[in-house]
C-alpha cells in the first residue's frame, strides 16, 4: 500500500466527507495522537481536560459521540489497564502482567488472565506521556497517528475492500477479548497497522455505544493509519461505491451479468 511521509498534512474535512458520502456514518470519525510531552497535548487548540478520572473508551466516546477535543495523561485515567493499552504512566507493572485484577471476572484462572494480559497489542511504555482524541474534521491533530471508525458490518466490508483496491494483501485480526481495544486503537498504535476489533464489556458500558448497534450485537471499529491509507481508501471506496449502487439498482441482473446463474 502507498506509503506517506509521517509529517504530511491532508484536507481532513475531505477525506471525511469522502468517508461519509460513500459509507453513511453514523459516528464522527476521529483521530487519536500520542505526544512524547504533555505540555505538547495541552497546547492544542480548545483542548478540554478532564476533572476527574475517566476509562480509555469514555474519551474516545467524548470525540466521536459529542465532537470534543480531549487531552489526557496517565493520572486521568481510571487503572492500569486503561493505561497499558496506550503505553501511558508505565503501567505494565509485574502486577499488572499477572492478570491477578482480572482472575474470578473474566478468567478462571491465574494462568488465564495471565496469558491474556500477554496476548494484548499495547503502546510500549515509557514513549509518551499524553495524548488526544480530535474529530478529524477539527483540523487540530494534523496528521493524527491514527484514525478511528466506528461502523456497521456492512459500511466496514466496503471500507475494508478499499484498503485493499491496491497493493492486495491479506487481513488477520484476532479477539482477545475484554480490554478489546488493544484488538483496535491498541494495535494500530503500537503496529500502524489496519486494525478491526468487537467493542468489549467495557467499550459498551462506558463508551455511550449506540443502543441499536449494541443490541444488534454487530457493531465493528477500524483504526488504522491515515497517512498510510487514505490513498487506497479514497481510491478503492469510490470504485466500490459505485459499483454498489449499481448492484442496489440492477438487482439480479447484475449477479447474472457478473456471476452467472
Amino acid at each position: 500500500m502507498q506509503q506517506q511521509a509521517p509529517s504530511e498534512q491532508f484536507d481532513l474535512a475531505a477525506l471525511v466527507a469522502d468517508l461519509n458520502s460513500l459509507l453513511r456514518l453514523k459516528t464522527t470519525v476521529i483521530g487519536i495522537k500520542m505526544f512524547a510531552r504533555k505540555e505538547d497535548m495541552e497546547a492544542i487548540p480548545k483542548i478540554r481536560r478532564p476533572n476527574a478520572v475517566h476509562t480509555t473508551d469514555q474519551i474516545v466516546s467524548m470525540a466521536s459521540r459529542l465532537g470534543w477535543t480531549v487531552g489526557i495523561a496517565a493520572e486521568d485515567l481510571v487503572g492500569a489497564q486503561c493505561r497499558a493499552v496506550v503505553g501511558l504512566g508505565s503501567a505494565k507493572t509485574e502486577e499488572w502482567q499477572s492478570g491477578a485484577h482480572m482472575k474470578g471476572v473474566w478468567f478462571s484462572t491465574l494462568e488465564d488472565a495471565r496469558a491474556h494480559q500477554g496476548a494484548m497489542h499495547c503502546v510500549p511504555d515509557g514513549k509518551y506521556q499524553a495524548l488526544a482524541v480530535s474529530p478529524l474534521t477539527s483540523g487540530r491533530l494534523n496528521p493524527p497517528d491514527i484514525c478511528l471508525v466506528y461502523a456497521t458490518p456492512g459500511q466496514m466490508i466496503i471500507l475494508i475492500n478499499g484498503l485493499q483496491y491496491t497493493g492486495y494483501r491479506k487481513f488477520e485480526w484476532g479477539v482477545v477479548g475484554e480490554t478489546a481495544c488493544a484488538d483496535s486503537w491498541g494495535r494500530a498504535l503500537k503496529t500502524g497497522e489496519p486494525s478491526l476489533s468487537i467493542p468489549c464489556f467495557a467499550e459498551r458500558r462506558y463508551g455511550g455505544e449506540p443502543k441499536p448497534f449494541a443490541d444488534r450485537g454487530f457493531h465493528r471499529s477500524l483504526a488504522f493509519l491515515i497517512t498510510r491509507q487514505r490513498q487506497p481508501v479514497l481510491a478503492g471506496g469510490k470504485a466500490l461505491g459505485r459499483s454498489s449502487a449499481q448492484r442496489m439498482r440492477g438487482g439480479g441482473s447484475w449477479f447474472r451479468d457478473h456471476i452467472g446463474d
